[in-house]
């Protein structure tokens, strides 16, 4: 190995662990939980280390049986080289292939037992240690070829219940197992918050290749989610410092900025050509910046928008890495580029720079998740994601993480989970004739929860009835009363009054819901019962008639004259009349009089202040002398 190679992995080993020293490196394993069901005597729950490939069934869970291949039992080689098959038959529990750790990487395993038919492997460990997670191996192009095919689940068990498990199959007992990932992404709202942890550096192989191809293909999702709303997405990049030894060194000032506080390796691992580490430390901490403009303005999801369009037209393979095409690409998406530059700071001084000092604090792990070291990592509500790294396994972890039947309408389209209502209605109350069901389908599978349908809120267990209750019941399928229409005329047995009880109108008699029956008045003499009646029934009522001029009056069930009626109502009119004129002529007699009586007394009172004072007024001045000549 040459020199000046050997210098640059020792460099990049030191700053690799000047990162891990100074975060007090912490790496969680995420499980998932497995329960053997059968046989009996090794019934109960045990932890699983999800695998980092494949396609783990967030938010979801599988049944199978587990086998143990009698030969190539560590899968380093293809089954069919043994001429052995997993595929499950028609009507069987899919298969789960146990597998030992040891001679060739995880993945491999998990190929080629997905290549034999399995719908899922177990790898037991082979020394006594606590669980970690299987990752994938350094992608090359022989290793690509399988890693980015793997489409079903893989999980590490522990030794000793490997070797329980071993025993059982051995012995003839068929061993049913559930893998469990519902509680593998914490699901306590109705929003998620989710980071990817990313690179700018398209040179990196086959990894940054199926990255690239990721952020393309998930933009459109992402973008809607961000949108509605539902999802608060951040995007984060992992930095390097140089060992304070080595600041001075050419190869810590080709590869960091700030002076040797934010580092990425060289793009093409060749300090003498192309592009370098401090490079893509640049166009990283531009890309936060578009993020953090982006999200000033309520725009966070233009993100996804430059970074797919900063891939495409500024590639390293044509010398366009640079500024120059970042600014245009900028400029295309109407983002204010002086804000971005100000963002950025000035990379050559010898200060911290506070966006990437940020990300460097968060890339150690809080609370359930551990630190973040390796790229790409994806955090689900703070957990990471293990698992094939598209758009559908990656769709489905997200939705995971809503809180049951909160989850936008992406996350029930076809490709990311099945609709359990479709099949028998998922078992709940339905009313066909009103297309009315208490199925709900969520991504975690159907809830049966009586609905509420136009301000009326159904009520029942979900399951076996659902009934509507409250004001404006009747408006919905009649409240699930009985009612009908003959004729032109209608009758219901629903009453809009809160009462979750049906009652057969007057007319009728039944139990109000699945039939009300029309009374016979006539035949069972509830009306039209005087001598001079004659009654027909009709549906919901009755009608009755009176012999000769007689007139019938429905309230007293009785007949009276209509002559009689027409004399008594001319009478009646005529007093009215009379009674009318005598009170007008009353009123003016009293008015007159009023008016009368009051002329005469101011009358009076003028002519008796010529000869003597009154009480209510003063002496009258005498003006006539008295004095004699």
């Amino acid at each position: 190995m040459e020199l000046r190679t050997l210098q640059h992995h020792l460099l990049q080993g030191f700053m690799l662990l000047s990162l891990i020293s100074n975060c007090y490196a912490r790496f969680v394993v995420e499980k998932n939980s497995l329960t053997v069901t059968s046989p009996e005597k090794i019934k109960g729950t045990h932890d699983s280390a999800i695998g980092n490939f494949g396609i783990p069934q967030y938010g979801g869970s599988m049944a199978g049986v587990v086998v143990y291949p009698k030969e190539n039992q560590k899968a380093c080689k293809s089954f069919d080289d043994f001429g052995i098959s997993f595929k499950s038959k028609p009507g069987s529990l899919p298969t789960f292939v146990l597998v030992d750790r040891g001679d060739c990487f995880f993945a491999l395993k998990v190929w080629n037992v997905q290549q034999a038919g399995a719908s899922a492997v177990l790898v037991a460990d082979d020394i006594e240690e606590a669980l970690i997670t299987m990752d994938n191996p350094e992608v090359d192009s022989s290793s690509a070829k399988y890693i980015e095919n793997i489409t079903i689940p893989s999980a590490l068990i522990e030794k000793t219940f490997g070797e329980t498990l071993k025993k059982a199959i051995s012995g003839g007992d068929m061993v049913n197992v559930n893998l469990d990932w519902r509680e593998a992404v914490p699901h306590p709202d109705d929003r998620v918050e989710y980071e990817l942890w990313t690179n700018s550096n398209d040179e990196c192989g086959v990894k940054c290749d199926m990255l690239m191809a990721f952020v393309k293909d998930f933009k459109g999702a992402a973008q809607i989610l961000e949108k509605g709303g539902y999802t608060q997405f951040t995007p984060h990049y992992i930095t390097w410092y140089c060992p304070q030894a080595f600041t001075l060194s050419r190869q810590c000032k080709s590869q960091c900025i700030n002076h040797g506080r934010y580092c990425a390796p060289d793009p093409e691992q060749d300090f003498s050509s192309g592009y370098e580490g401090k490079d893509v430390v640049i166009e990283n901490l531009r890309q936060l910046c578009v993020f953090k403009v982006a999200n000033e303005t309520n725009r966070p999801w233009v993100w996804w928008d430059y970074v797919t369009d900063f891939q495409i037209r500024c590639p390293m393979k044509e010398k366009k890495y640079n500024k120059e095409c970042a600014d245009g690409v900028i400029k295309s998406l109407g983002l204010d580029a002086k804000r971005i530059e100000k963002c950025m700071g000035d990379p050559d001084a010898d200060m911290e720079n506070p966006v990437l000092k940020e990300e460097q604090d968060a890339q150690v792990g809080k609370g359930s998740r551990g630190d973040v070291t390796i790229l790409p990592t994806l955090v689900v509500n703070n957990r990471q994601y293990r698992g094939k790294l598209a758009k559908g396994a990656v769709l489905k972890a997200i939705c995971a993480g809503f809180e049951e039947t909160t989850e936008p309408a992406v996350c029930l389209s076809g490709d990311v989970e099945t609709n359990e209502c479709l099949e028998n209605n998922g078992g709940c109350w339905q009313d066909k004739a009103a297309n009315l069901t208490a199925c709900r389908d969520t991504f975690r599978g159907r809830v049966c929860e009586c609905p509420l349908v136009d301000g009326v809120q159904f009520k029942g267990d979900g399951y076996s009835h659902c009934e509507p209750g409250g004001p404006g019941r009747c408006k919905i399928n009649n409240g699930g009363c009985w009612h009908e229409s003959r004729n032109g005329r209608a009758y219901s047995a629903c009453l809009d009054n809160g009462d979750v009880k049906c009652q057969c109108p007057p007319g009728f008699k039944g139990d109000g819901v699945k039939s009300c029956e029309d009374i016979d008045e006539c035949k069972e003499k509830r009306a039209c019962q005087c001598p001079e009646c004659s009654c027909k029934n009709t549906w919901g009522s009755y009608e009755c008639t009176c012999n000769g001029d007689l007139l019938y009056i429905r309230d007293h069930d009785t007949c009276i004259s209509k002559s009689g009626t027409e004399v008594r109502s001319a009478w009646a009119a005529m007093w009215v009349i009379l009674i009318g004129l005598a009170m007008a002529g009353g009123g003016a007699y009293l008015v007159y009089k009023y008016r009368l009586r009051s002329y005469m007394d101011s009358e009076i009172r003028a002519i008796m202040a010529q000869y003597m004072p009154l009480d209510s007024q003063g002496e009258v001045p005498n003006h006539v002398s008295n004095d004699r000549a």
